[in-house]
């Protein structure tokens, strides 16, 4: 607590808000019951508006915690739900919804699976409609979807981290206790902690008039030396895995009540939530000095630095970032929240400092940081406490998660330990490739584009439609929950081509297979690489012309 409350923590926050380009950031502590919290920066840019311990900011992922604690809190009421278990199936909670592609996934998949990212399904984050889309998802439609997305692993073989999973476990909720998830919340974590500012998604929050205290999110283009805001959506199709808009001094609340076992918290609901399931790096691959593998429990990891346990998650959606930890054994923790897609490097970086300040970690053992700058900084993200997952080199979602603009991968990777469970990381790019590319310029595209264009149908994507825009074949994905649109570049055959996957609110873009097949010179089916995890593409089939 001396270190949070000194100057120099202070300078250096302001300096990493600097050095990363973060309009606003915001700090809560706690240690035993005493709770302090920090602001810096700006909510908005234009107009001028200052971050306060009160302002609320999307912490995205981090609210897992939240529904795995719903789920864990129907487990230990066995008056009312005594079939609610963690190794009940989800198939017997939820028979006429919850419905994997094979027999031995449906009869198979736990509440626990669930929880805990083994259920063999990769992320499929395009696969869902947002509220702008024709036909918007909800908790259920998504539960329902589940029947028409293949799986790409073994159950419980390896860790797969899935958003859709954990909406699916607010459907759950939902069905079992009658209520709204958002409701549920209200009634059983919210009033409960006095963390009155706190709503699930933006328009709750707005419903209780604290929309002027909603953080505008913000994208930095380093090339052009500019700040792109947007401001937080609602995700209703999304609820679970992320979405809860909040503030330090709340969020510290709900970070005190789960490492103290206070509020709706029993010991048996806690051990239930911090139980360690699944390895997320199995060959501890990047592993840091006094540090263990990173272990998922049910919406929260856990792992170890210089025989601590730790216990947290992290957040990252377009626009904001956050962390929160706890240490069971020194009974503190943190929470730290911003409002830009950079955020998480510098929470990382605090996280470490706080730690090891909370463990009194010898000034000699922790990371230099009155050196030259630059060296300074490689300190800072090169040396980290928590190893990064696996898993996330081998997801790929459309969305600012893959940005590369912001700062190399890789440090900002080690900056936070472990990229944050919706982030991975961007494949390098392949020099070799890229210059033979530009040196062979791409054989003509010789069927003209309007034999490509259409209305395309998958059952787990719904559908797509292949237009011509700028003299090339286009899609418009603005509907989907992760909104971002695909450009096609011809690459051989008249039949194969790269898309380029753009996200609309932030600078980023990402290449992924496509291809076409042509009957009697006219595209009857596209197929395209949209989860990395399947061995082969995704095909829709043509339904009908535009």
């Amino acid at each position: 607590m001396d270190l949070f409350q000194s100057e120099a923590f202070s300078s250096r926050v302001l300096d990493l808000m600097d050095e990363h380009h973060i309009p606003g950031l915001a700090i809560a502590v706690v240690k035993n019951d005493e709770t302090a919290s920090k602001a810096f920066g700006h909510a908005c840019l234009d107009p001028p508006k200052p971050v306060s311990t009160d302002t609320l900011f999307d912490i995205a992922s981090c609210s897992k915690s939240m529904t795995a604690a719903a789920v864990g809190l129907l487990v230990e009421d066995n008056d009312k739900y005594p079939e609610v278990q963690y190794d009940a199936t989800m198939s017997s909670l939820l028979p006429d919804d919850f419905v994997m592609p094979s027999a031995e996934y449906t009869d198979g998949v736990t509440v626990e699976d669930v929880l805990s990212h083994k259920t063999g399904m990769p992320r499929y984050d395009m696969s869902y409609i947002g509220p702008q889309g024709d036909q918007p998802d909800d908790a259920r439609s998504v539960t329902r979807n589940l029947r028409n997305l293949p799986v790409a692993a073994p159950l419980r073989a390896r860790y797969m981290y899935n958003n859709m999973m954990y909406t699916v476990a607010t459907h759950l909720v939902e069905v079992k206790t009658q209520q709204s998830f958002s409701d549920f919340l209200e009634e059983r974590f919210f009033e409960p902690l006095d963390m009155r500012s706190t709503s699930l998604q933006p328009m709750r929050a707005r419903a209780k008039g604290h929309g002027d205290r909603i953080a505008k999110g913000y994208c930095y283009n380093k090339e052009k030396s500019t700040y792109r805001g947007f401001d937080d959506l609602d995700c209703p199709e999304g609820q679970g895995a992320g979405s809860i808009i909040t503030s330090v001094d709340d969020f510290i609340r709900w970070v005190k009540s789960l490492m103290r076992h206070e509020g709706p918290f029993s010991g048996k609901v806690y051990q239930g939530l911090v139980r360690q399931r699944t390895i997320t790096n199995p060959t501890g691959r990047r592993l840091k000095p006094f540090t263990s593998p990173v272990v998922y429990a049910a919406g929260l990891e856990v792992y170890y630095y210089r025989g601590h346990m730790v216990v947290g998650h992290d957040g990252s959606i377009a626009g904001f970032e956050s962390q929160f930890f706890f240490l069971p054994q020194s009974k503190f923790g943190a929470c730290i929240v911003g409002n830009s897609s950079d955020s998480g490097i510098a929470a990382g970086i605090l996280a470490r400092q706080l730690i090891d300040a909370a463990l009194g970690v010898p000034e000699v053992e922790r990371p230099p940081r009155n050196k030259a700058k630059k060296k300074a900084d490689n300190a800072d993200t090169n040396v980290s406490i928590r190893p990064k997952s696996e898993s996330q080199d081998q997801s790929r979602k459309p969305t600012k998660e893959n940005s590369e603009g912001k700062q190399n991968s890789l440090q900002k990777d080690e900056a936070k330990g472990q990229v944050a469970p919706d982030d991975r990381l961007k494949p390098k790019p392949n020099k070799t490739k890229a210059k033979a590319k530009e040196q062979a310029p791409p054989p003509p595209q010789e069927i003209p584009l309007s034999a490509y264009t259409g209305r395309y149908w998958n059952p787990g994507y719904h559908s797509m439609t292949v237009e011509i825009k700028d003299e090339k074949l286009f899609i418009d994905a603005t509907d989907r929950s992760f909104q971002s649109t695909l450009t096609f570049d011809h690459v051989g055959d008249q039949t194969k081509y790269t898309a380029t996957i753009r996200d609309i609110h932030e600078d980023y873009s990402e290449e992924i297979r496509a291809e076409f097949v042509l009957e009697d010179g006219r595209a009857v089916r596209m197929g395209l690489g949209l989860e990395v995890a399947l061995k082969d593409l995704t095909w829709f089939a043509l339904q009908r012309d535009i």
